[in-house]
């Protein structure tokens, strides 16, 4: 018989995998980056406000919540676009070995952002880091484009982190999600409402891609951001920072079992991205361990 613990645990490893498999969402998904999105801010935020109508949670907050919400939901709104653009212009692969240098960012970014002093360790683990990116941009310079996307993408996460830890001092989770998911709707709204380059065939969804679409948004966004709370309240913050750094991983093999060659990359790429996803993990147990 499973014990708590260990039912946490596999919960856990449950919706590191369910993030990884975002990616993969993202690839197999025809439309664009931005209408993507769209479609899937807007989903996620009606699961949210359906799931606080079975709970019975109150969603009124006042004008000041509000607007702190403003910046976090235009903040991740660009983040996933930049994030599924990067997918769709190169791999699954390279986008999320990209991707995992967010906490590098952040580490970089917290400083100059705030009252707190840098690190030494923390720009030594960022220098290692952008050796195993100089090494991936050099054997797999085709998808330099999308990695630079992705990176781009990895500071804006960066910048939400930082943003976010202050919100989730005054507000529930379920808040911050909802009215975040809320405004970037609104805020791709008004997007495409002025790209002129976005037409309505572009918003016409194709074979399966309502069906991912729904599982992104729901299972991928909604559902995790719930679980991942409650956990954060029965496990050790250090269990779930760790846990995390094993998305990229999850998110590569899946890739490379439903896309195949594809997704096949240099002995040279998996050496940088060891180098970055040991950077990451460095980070994390050290910040850690000094807390």
């Amino acid at each position: 018989m499973l014990t708590n613990k260990l039912k946490n645990q596999l919960h856990l490893h449950f919706i590191v995998f369910v993030w990884g498999f975002t990616a993969i969402l993202g690839a197999l998904i025809h439309i664009d980056a931005i209408p993507l999105v769209w479609y899937r801010v807007f989903l996620a935020a009606l699961s949210l406000f359906l799931y606080s109508i079975i709970k019975g949670i109150s969603l009124k907050v006042d004008a000041a919540a509000i607007l702190r919400f403003l910046l976090g939901g235009i903040l991740i709104a660009l983040h996933w676009v930049t994030f599924f653009y990067a997918i769709k212009i190169s791999t699954v692969s390279t986008t999320l070995i990209t991707m995992s240098s967010s906490a590098i960012f952040v580490a970089i970014l917290e400083p100059l952002l705030s009252e707190k002093k840098f690190q030494v360790y923390e720009l030594l683990l960022a220098s290692i880091a952008i050796i195993g990116f100089v090494i991936i941009f050099k054997v797999e310079h085709i998808y330099a484009k999308g990695m630079i996307y992705a990176i781009i993408s990895s500071v804006l996460l960066a910048f939400f982190t930082i943003f976010n830890s202050k919100n989730i001092e005054k507000y529930k989770a379920v808040h911050i999600a909802f009215y975040e998911l809320l405004i970037a709707f609104l805020f791709l709204s008004i997007v495409i409402y002025f790209k002129e380059d976005i037409t309505v065939d572009q918003l016409r969804l194709k074979d399966f891609d309502w069906f991912y679409l729904i599982i992104l948004a729901s299972i991928c966004t909604a559902y995790p951001f719930v679980v991942a709370t409650r956990l954060l309240q029965k496990m050790g913050t250090f269990t779930i920072v760790l846990t995390n750094n094993l998305e990229p991983v999850y998110g590569i093999i899946l890739a490379v079992i439903i896309f195949g060659n594809k997704e096949l990359m240099s002995p040279a790429f998996y050496f940088g991205a060891v180098l970055i996803f040991l950077s990451v993990l460095a980070n994390a147990f050290l910040k850690i361990k000094k807390n």
